[in-house]
C-alpha cells in the first residue's frame, strides 16, 4: 500500500510539472508571436503613413504602390469599390515603394499636395494621366509639372515643399520597410498583415472577405 502511493504521488508529482513546463512552453509561444506580430506591424504602417477610411476598422488593408505603376492605376478603383461596400470595416494604408525610375519625383508631388490637403486628388490624377508623365515606365518630372495645374493643386505652395527633406525620409523608410517585408513589385497587399499570396483582383476580394 506505501509503494502504491509512493508510486502515485510520483506520477502526480511528474503531471503537475508537465503541465507545468508545457503552460510555460505555450506561454513563451505566445509572447514570441505577440512580439512577431508587434514588430511586422510597425513595418505595415508607420505615424505618418496616409490612412483612408475608419482608423478602428476590423480590417487593415496595406497597399505599397509605385505612383508610376500601371498595375497601381488599374486596380485603384476596386480598391475603392470594396471599401466602399464594406464601408466603416476596412482601412487603406498608403505605403510608397518607388521602384520606377524618377518615381521618387511623383512621391515627391504627391507628398507636397499632402500638405495642402489634396493628396487623393492629386494622386487621381496622376494615375488617370500617367500616359502623359511617364515614358517607356520612366516618370518625365518635366512632363508631370506641365500638367499638374489641371489636377487643381496650387503650384507655388507645392513649389515650396517638393524637396522637403521629411519626404526623404519618407521614402527611405517606406522602402526600408517594403524591404522587410520583401515587397518586390507593386501593387504589393497585405490585409491584417497576411500577404496576398498571388496576385489578382478576386484573390484580393478573398482574402479581405476572409478577415471580415
Amino acid at each position: 500500500m506505501k509503494n502504491k502511493k509512493i508510486v502515485l504521488g510520483s506520477i502526480l508529482t511528474l503531471l503537475v510539472a508537465f503541465i507545468a513546463v508545457t503552460y510555460f512552453y505555450k506561454n513563451k509561444q505566445t509572447q514570441e508571436y505577440n512580439a512577431l506580430l508587434e514588430k511586422k506591424a510597425q513595418f505595415l504602417q508607420r505615424d505618418y503613413s496616409i490612412v483612408e477610411g475608419n482608423k478602428d476598422a476590423k480590417v487593415q488593408l496595406v497597399e505599397f504602390f509605385d505612383p508610376a505603376c500601371g498595375t497601381c492605376a488599374q486596380f485603384y478603383p476596386y480598391v475603392k469599390e470594396l471599401m466602399k461596400k464594406n464601408d466603416g470595416k476596412i482601412k487603406l494604408v498608403l505605403r510608397y515603394a518607388a521602384f520606377h525610375e524618377n518615381s521618387d519625383f511623383a512621391v515627391r508631388v504627391l507628398e507636397a499636395a499632402r500638405k495642402q490637403d489634396k493628396f487623393f486628388e492629386v494622386l487621381e490624377f496622376m494615375f488617370s494621366t500617367q500616359q502623359y508623365w511617364i515614358d517607356h515606365h520612366v516618370v518625365n518630372p518635366k512632363k508631370l509639372i506641365a500638367i499638374l495645374p489641371k489636377s487643381g493643386v496650387d503650384m507655388e505652395k507645392l513649389a515650396n515643399h517638393i524637396n522637403d527633406e521629411e519626404t526623404t525620409k519618407i521614402l527611405q523608410q517606406d522602402l526600408a520597410d517594403a524591404k522587410e517585408l520583401k515587397v518586390t513589385q507593386t501593387p504589393e497587399y497585405f490585409v491584417n498583415g497576411k500577404p496576398l499570396e498571388k496576385f489578382g483582383l478576386q484573390e484580393l476580394i478573398d482574402l479581405v472577405n476572409s478577415e471580415l
